[in-house]
């Protein structure tokens, strides 16, 4: 549930809303108003995280105009459709998961989301409706750890079905390709994870850990670094914050350059006449960061190209 934001009782009671509504039109810049006659952009977004707000700024550069928005917590859910209907948008950019849920309500213009992870884990088959995941695909994923690590010759992991199914479905294809092996075991509760991690000791060269939120919590966090430590496997993560924890590897996105892509991929839908041929994509550009410091302690030596083209943690 989105929080209670303005509601409609009353003409007092409207009256905050209509003044938000107001201010996206007022606050717009020289670029806003220089793209008026061309088709205009309304952006939803829960919260201002800095992620999301770099996603929108690539957006912007790539679309060529700057995008008023509307943020979901100033709006109570049942809203958020006739608040783009009173803005008359010729498209909706959705950043962010919770936005994309939100927008997939409007079904009359076309809406194109960035900063989500595994959009088909909640089944985005809406007709006008595109856009670019946080997802890296599994075939680039695994050319970027092998350039790092190329001596990495079997790959295990765990991941729960309905949240990362066809990403490992895809490592499986990518790995299959490029003769490593991936041992990948399904799991359905978190609280599994310490027993699964245990059969993998000595049947694997390295450690994948997923952004999949049954296999990766706080509490299980702790038992993956445990187990790098005492099989001396080193980890690849999604994010950099593990780093610090004692992960080896992390293969990251750039949340401008997505917010870039689904602002290219707006253009082609307004000059190729809409959404028709234009698919889902994931995001093409990884942010590869190396602990130089935890490969070290696990023997692994780094060439020193990457060290110069990556970065690194010491």
């Amino acid at each position: 549930m989105l929080p209670a934001g303005t509601g409609d009782e009353d003409l007092v009671a409207k009256t905050p809303f209509l003044l938000l509504l107001l201010l996206i039109f007022c606050s717009g810049t020289a670029a806003t108003t220089a793209a008026a006659a061309g088709p205009r952009v309304l952006a939803l977004q829960s919260v201002p995280l800095p992620p999301y707000e770099q996603a929108l700024k690539g957006f912007e550069q790539a679309y060529g105009s700057a995008v008023p928005r509307l943020f979901l917590s100033d709006l109570k859910e049942r809203d958020i459709p006739k608040a783009v209907r009173d803005i008359q948008p010729d498209m909706v950019l959705a950043v962010g998961r919770d936005a994309l849920l939100a927008a997939r309500k409007i079904k009359t213009l076309p809406v194109v989301y960035c900063m989500v992870l595994n959009p088909p884990s909640f089944q985005v088959v809406e007709n006008n409706i595109s856009g670019v995941s946080m997802n890296l695909p599994p075939e680039k994923q695994l050319g970027e750890l092998l350039r790092v690590l190329p001596d990495t010759k079997s790959i295990g992991l765990l991941y729960d079905p309905g949240q990362s199914g066809d990403f490992v479905q895809g490592l499986r294809e990518a790995a299959a390709r490029r003769d490593v092996k991936l041992t990948a075991t399904a799991v359905q509760r978190s609280r599994d994870v310490p027993r699964l991690l245990n059969k993998m000791k000595g049947r694997t060269g390295l450690f994948w850990m997923l952004p999949d939120v049954t296999v990766t919590t706080p509490e299980t966090v702790e038992a993956l670094i445990l187990f790098s430590l005492e099989t001396n496997t080193p980890i690849l993560t999604f994010s950099e914050k593990y780093l610090a924890l004692g992960a080896t590897l992390s293969i990251g996105i750039d949340p401008y350059d997505i917010g870039a892509q689904a602002g290219e991929l707006a253009q082609r839908i307004f000059t190729g006449g809409g959404l028709r041929g234009i698919q889902h994509q994931d995001a093409r550009k990884a942010v590869i960061t190396v602990n130089e410091r935890t490969a070290g302690k696990l023997g692994i030596k780094l060439d020193q190209d990457v060290l110069r083209n990556h970065r690194v943690i010491r």
